[in-house]
């Protein structure tokens, strides 16, 4: 079926386009019979406005970024989704950007943002820096961050606190009598690597230690699990954890390749839960996460933004669930 243009609109109305403009987008400075007419042509003939070209006369686009992350895209997927549902509710369009490790510059995806006329940009990724915000801020760009504790003029988050998460499994375990914990480094999300380490640090400072096994992954794997497979063969650990699940599983399985039994010998924690944590075997244990209300929320926040509707809390803190399997004891 064709599409039906404003051109046809302003030819059956006998009227200008920008009349027509100015009818769809609700300008009061149209006669009534005038606008009768537009909108009689508009039914008569089923014209759709563009909703790009429509928001371009309001100076509005009801268009929103989202930039993610390509690690754990199960897990990611679920933030797209919660975030994608309250779009369509609240009716607005998502521009999806994607951050691909060692590829992507950042500064390249905030040039984007800013030449395709987004209302508003929701980050979900752990290297958007100071001086990449201060560019957006220059162009009243409002913004929220999932992960991140952050706020500010035109600026909002929502997170979980991942730090806080840590801090009281690592506690558990001390005070258990158990200090021979480990935590993996996820090279793809650097921000919870660190966010993971505090909360450690933190609960060892509790018991008047320090935490210091971490366990960097050289750039020279290309996986975890291959060097995990060789770190094992001289390190043991009463607790492993890490952010993802690949990399919960891979902890799992090169330990076990290497007769390290799981959960007797070696417990293994994976941050956040995704569908296949239950599914394999033994079951991971993990935190079960929000994402889904992470993506929704966000997408409020911005919405709240947007309109200049009142925001209680710039920073919204969403809550976390330990959810034991048969990987801890």
């Amino acid at each position: 079926m064709k599409r039906v243009t404003i051109y046809e609109v302003a030819r059956e109305a006998n009227v200008s386009l920008a009349t027509v403009s100015r009818v769809i987008n609700g300008a009061e400075i149209v006669r009534q019979e005038t606008r009768e007419r537009v909108e009689q042509a508009i039914e008569k003939l089923g014209y759709k406005p563009n909703a790009i070209a429509q928001g371009l006369a309001l100076q509005k686009t009801t268009t929103i970024a989202l930039v993610i992350p390509e690690a754990s895209f199960t897990y990611t997927g679920q933030v797209i989704n919660g975030l994608l549902d309250a779009a369509r509710i609240l009716k607005y369009n998502i521009m999806l950007h994607t951050i691909t490790e060692g590829i992507t510059d950042v500064n390249d995806i905030v040039e984007s943002i800013i030449k395709s006329r987004v209302d508003g940009v929701v980050f979900y990724n752990d290297k958007l820096q100071e001086d990449q915000i201060s560019t957006l801020k220059q162009y009243q760009m409002p913004m929220v961050v999932i992960g991140n504790r952050i706020s500010g003029d035109n600026v909002c988050s929502v997170f979980v606190d991942i730090e806080k998460a840590v801090c009281e499994l690592c506690d558990k375990y001390l005070s258990e009598g158990k200090s021979d914990i480990a935590i993996v480094q996820d090279r793809k999300n650097l921000f919870a690597s660190q966010q993971m380490v505090d909360g450690a640090k933190k609960a060892f400072a509790r018991k008047n230690q320090d935490f210091t096994k971490f366990i960097e992954i050289p750039q020279t794997y290309r996986t975890s699990y291959a060097y995990l497979k060789e770190y094992f063969k001289t390190n043991r650990h009463q607790l492993v954890i890490a952010n993802r699940d690949s990399q919960a599983l891979a902890c799992m399985n090169a330990a076990m390749e290497l007769g390290i039994s799981i959960p007797d010998q070696m417990e293994v924690v994976c941050v956040i839960n995704t569908k296949y944590n239950a599914m394999v075997r033994p079951q991971l244990s993990s935190f079960a996460l929000p994402s889904y209300d992470l993506g929704a929320v966000a997408m409020r926040l911005i919405t709240k933004m947007l309109n200049n509707e009142p925001i209680e809390e710039r920073e919204i803190e969403l809550s976390y669930l330990f959810t034991p399997r048969q990987t801890t004891k």
